[in-house]
């Protein structure tokens, strides 16, 4: 008796192939891309790399998300399998067959799916997971060998997860045919034929949840804000965007029915009503489509952007290859300047590498609280985070050293404010001394976009010379020594410099620099008397840090966007299909009122385009929106250049349109087979 089900079963499979095979395929593709990710994140080749930690963590962020992914996935392209079956499951039941029988077929059809597509899956997965692999290294930098291996892991919990998913089908199944009774099966493919209502409240509301999302991307300018509501806009654009394709859209096309003047034209006519009664049967689809596609734009433009824009990063992070800091409990005079730099060049050529470019300034950074033309050191930072701003405080020849600018001659009792945004008072007070501001300079560049992320922003202290920076040290030291509370102070004398050599001669060459550095340090050699700590930094190891980030979001954008595309294909496929059963049977009836075969087919093909197209361009418009959003989220990861973020999401959205227009082709096809000679 279960050869004549499992012969029913794969029988039923042949005849539902165009249902079929695109969700053995999905099944398939999705099981490869979850043992992939589970195989990499488990690769013990990782443990042994330059930023092994933030990439296994990536790698799991990305695994998590499939897992949710393929679960939705799976479950809807079975609900949409299952509903276009209905009526064929009703005349099996008409003919004798009872609801256990129907059960025991269904059965055997999941476990067929469940073992092609996870088989095929895990055997995808081994084969091209090497591949993967060494395109997430050469994306990292990463230069180990590659062994290959099988995930006894990845696969076990890969057969697990799908094995409850196509179970949860399943048992979805079994509930349809039990709760259905034959007659409605066989009625199944003709509900839902009555006219939407207007539901009003619903699209208003849609379109406030779509306009309080827009607003918080545009005008949130904080860090904290930027951070607390980035998840707020995001759910208030997908609720929205649910409302207005399922009420707002309903809503708008009835408006144009009530202008008479307008409907009641014949390209109108058809193409209103038409339309009204295609968006309520894909409103839900549309809307998934939409959210999908800008899903899709937004973590591949990110990303895209995070890795082009590496060298950005770089140059504005680091000012030499090789970078030392010594922190100072007072402002170093020249003498002490010379010597501790001296110490540094020294390192660099007993390393065998030759300066080519040195520069190094002296500053004093703190937070600050501004009010008015008075800016006072943060002390309770609960409190007044949300004031919070960066100040640091240098001498006129340093300003100039680290802008590479010339600035007037000025005494004093004077400042010259450099901030983000400009400071507009003619005179600041600062520990209680009131300076005239000689000139007050606008901020722009990386510290422009640095100050934009912090609600007090970023402001340079430019004083004459080092006696007038000695004074406010000596002010601070003494505010801290009364506050202890509010931290401390010292001053940060900054060395860089540029050599020659190759990327692993100048990292070898910052690590002796390193090891000498500590030496030096610890005997209190001339330069490093009063000191209170020092670092040394590497532009090429910063390079392959930023690289392994980067590159591991990069690779993560394109495999989650891969999965988010690959699910819209699916989406609009069935759509397709969906709707091209609906329209062959419109075709009689516009027919039968006397409409020509031209106009029938201007009408159908014009509200399959619009609809078809609608999601692309809501999600472009969604894009548009979340452009300052995403800029100040990539700001926070020291990508401040905005024109490239620009230029990458454009790129992005021209090449996501191309692929969208030839699913749209492809997909067609399908469509015009199912409409048939109409067409």
């Amino acid at each position: 008796m279960n050869s004549l089900y499992r012969k029913l079963a794969f029988t039923n499979m042949k005849n539902n192939r165009q249902f079929y095979v695109p969700y053995l395929l999905t099944g398939m593709l999705s099981a490869m891309m979850f043992y992939s990710m589970r195989a990499m994140q488990g690769n013990e080749g990782l443990d042994h790399v330059r930023g092994s930690a933030q990439l296994t963590t990536i790698l799991s962020l990305g695994l998590a998300v499939i897992g949710i992914f393929v679960c939705i996935l799976l479950f809807y392209t079975n609900s949409f399998i299952m509903k276009r079956r209905k009526k064929e499951l009703g005349v099996y039941n008409i003919l004798g067959m009872e609801k256990k029988h129907i059960a025991r077929v269904l059965f055997w059809e999941t476990l067929t799916t469940f073992v092609l597509s996870v088989g095929g899956g895990l055997v995808l997965g081994i084969v091209f997971n090497k591949l993967l692999t060494m395109l997430l290294y050469r994306m990292t930098g990463l230069s180990e060998s590659i062994p290959f291996y099988i995930s006894g892991w990845g696969c076990m919990q890969t057969v697990e997860l799908f094995g409850l998913i196509y179970l949860a089908t399943l048992f979805y199944n079994f509930m349809q045919v039990k709760l259905a009774n034959p007659m409605e099966l066989l009625r199944s493919g003709n509900a839902g034929e009555k006219e939407p209502k207007t539901k009003l409240l619903l699209a208003v509301f849609g379109v406030a949840c779509l306009a309080a999302g827009y607003y918080i991307a545009i005008t949130t300018e904080d860090v904290m804000g930027v951070l607390s509501l980035f998840f707020v806009a995001v759910l208030l654009v997908i609720v929205g965007t649910y409302a207005l394709f399922t009420a707002g859209s309903i809503a708008f096309l009835k408006l144009l029915r009530s202008n008479k003047r307008y409907y009641y034209q014949t390209k109108h006519f058809t193409s209103v009503s038409g339309m009204i009664y295609r968006m309520k049967q894909n409103a839900v689809g549309l809307a998934n489509i939409c959210i999908l596609s800008t899903m899709v734009l937004v973590m591949v433009s990110t990303t895209v952007s995070m890795y082009v824009g590496l060298e950005d990063e770089i140059e504005q992070n680091y000012a030499g290859d090789v970078e030392v800091t010594v922190n100072y409990a007072g402002v170093p005079d020249e003498e002490t300047r010379k010597a501790a730099f001296d110490e540094v060049k020294s390192s660099v050529r007993e390393s065998g590498r030759v300066v080519t470019e040195t520069m190094s300034t002296a500053s004093i950074s703190t937070a600050v609280v501004k009010e008015e033309n008075e800016i006072s050191i943060l002390r309770d930072e609960a409190s007044q985070m949300s004031q919070m701003g960066m100040a640091a405080i240098l001498t006129k020849a340093d300003y100039e050293t680290l802008e590479e600018t010339t600035l007037p001659e000025f005494g004093q009792d004077e400042v010259v404010v450099a901030a983000a945004p400009v400071y507009e008072e003619g005179s600041i007070i600062f520990l209680g001394k009131e300076y005239q501001v000689a000139e007050s300079i606008k901020l722009s560049g990386a510290n422009a976009a640095y100050g934009s992320l912090i609600p007090g922003g970023v402001m340079y202290l430019v004083v004459s010379d080092e006696e007038t920076l000695s004074d406010i040290y000596g002010k601070m030291a003494a505010y801290y020594e009364e506050n202890p509370e509010a931290g401390g102070c010292s001053v940060a004398y900054e060395m860089a410099v540029d050599i020659d050599g190759t990327a692993e001669e100048k990292k070898e060459c910052a690590e002796n620099v390193r090891e000498k550095m500590q030496g030096i340090w610890d005997s209190g050699a001339a330069g490093f008397s009063h000191t209170t700590g020092y670092g040394v930094q590497s532009k090429q190891e910063g390079y392959e840090d930023y690289l392994s980030l980067n590159g591991s979001f990069f690779f993560l954008g394109l495999f989650l966007g891969l999965m988010f595309l690959m699910v819209t294909v699916l989406i609009i496929y069935y759509k397709q299909i969906s709707e091209g059963y609906e329209d062959k049977e419109r075709f009689a009836i516009m027919e039968k009122v006397g409409m020509s075969r031209k106009e029938v087919k201007a009408a159908i093909a014009s509200q399959v385009r619009t609809v078809f197209f609608l999601p692309f361009v809501m999600a472009a418009i969604h894009l548009a929106a979340a452009f300052p959003m995403l800029s100040r989220l990539l700001a926070m990861l020291n990508l401040y250049n905005k024109s490239l973020f620009a230029l990458c999401l454009l790129a992005t959205l021209l090449v996501f349109g191309v692929i969208y227009f030839i699913v749209f082709k492809v997909t067609s096809k399908t469509y015009y087979r199912i409409v048939g000679e109409q067409f």
